[in-house]
């Protein structure tokens, strides 16, 4: 089969690299043009990009997936498949010039979680169980025929970063396993069931806004599943301050949004709740530290208030 590979950041980084050693035959990948990033504003280019490179394979970078050139250029390799990892919604002209379709890795068990962010809303929402699914794609977003789902558990250390890297990797074997399976012949495909259908809509950094008023598991999911970008955040001393690696105490209570305890490296915070406990934090304009480093040289004490920022 030809297949051309589609992706851009860390998370598609494996599946093109199994793909790869298990002998898959890649004409060509697609990612994103360089961006620039750092203080020198110099061009760095995508993950996948950079993988590609290392495997000689050849690279398409369209400033746009409706170009007429990009188009023909993949017209051009005459694809049996083509395959999607984070990556674009694709246009119906691109959707339309496999042989055999376009298949996507989605980080959830649709229909559950369809949308840009599911690693962080199952966080957010406290699940403690995830998945991943191939399914072919439809012109209407993550609504296509399932073809292998693959389960995973949420531990309660989880977070964004330490989940998607573990999915990342889960991701690349149930790839690897659908594009096996339809070049042995036709493959089983199972409709979604629109009646099970949630959403993960795209993430933006207002949304990591802390409410001190709601429970301290709450609050625990979403920093979770913010972590470490966008990040959940408070106000101290008119400062904004985020907070990573948490859990939380049901068996304690104090008054939400008021430090409760600063001992043994842990900064212990009162909720609606519940206590919340911190053990990193990163005020604004330093790196991220851990709470113990944080607190030699901060005047932070029991007592003080986390403010909300709008």
């Amino acid at each position: 089969m030809n297949i051309i590979f589609m992706g851009n950041p860390q998370f598609a980084v494996p599946s093109l690299e199994l793909l790869v050693k298990n002998g898959i035959c890649i004409k060509a990948v697609v990612t994103d043009p360089p961006k620039k990033s750092g203080r020198g504003r110099s061009e760095r280019e995508q993950p996948v990009a950079e993988i590609a490179n290392q495997f000689g394979l050849p690279l398409l970078q369209p400033t746009s997936l409706s170009d007429p050139n990009f188009i023909d250029s993949i017209r051009s390799i005459n694809p049996d498949l083509v395959l999607v990892v984070a990556f674009k919604i694709l246009p119906s002209k691109l959707l339309s010039i496999p042989t055999i379709g376009s298949v996507n890795l989605h980080a959830s068990l649709l229909p559950a979680y369809r949308g840009a962010a599911p690693i962080q809303w199952s966080l957010m929402n406290g699940d403690t169980e995830t998945g991943l699914t191939t399914f072919f794609l439809q012109p209407k977003i993550d609504t296509g025929n399932i073809l292998f789902q693959g389960k995973i558990e949420i531990l309660p250390k989880d977070d964004y970063e330490s989940l998607s890297k573990k999915m990342s990797a889960m991701g690349s074997e149930l790839l690897l396993k659908t594009v096996n399976a339809i070049s042995d012949g036709p493959i089983k495909q199972v409709p979604q069931d629109e009646s099970s259908v949630s959403q993960a809509p795209k993430i933006f950094p207002e949304m990591g806004h802390i409410d001190w008023n709601q429970s301290a598991d709450s609050i625990s999911n979403l920093i979770r599943g913010l972590s470490p970008k966008p990040g959940a955040f408070s106000n101290w001393n008119n400062r904004k301050i985020k907070f990573f690696n948490p859990s939380f105490e049901s068996t304690e209570s104090a008054e939400p949004g008021k430090i409760h305890e600063t001992e043994n490296g842990l900064l212990k915070i009162g909720t609606s709740s519940g206590i919340l406990v911190i053990r990193e934090v990163q005020i604004e304009g330093k790196k991220r530290m851990p709470v113990a480093d944080f607190l030699r040289g901060s005047a932070m004490k029991p007592g003080d208030e986390f403010r909300s920022i709008r």
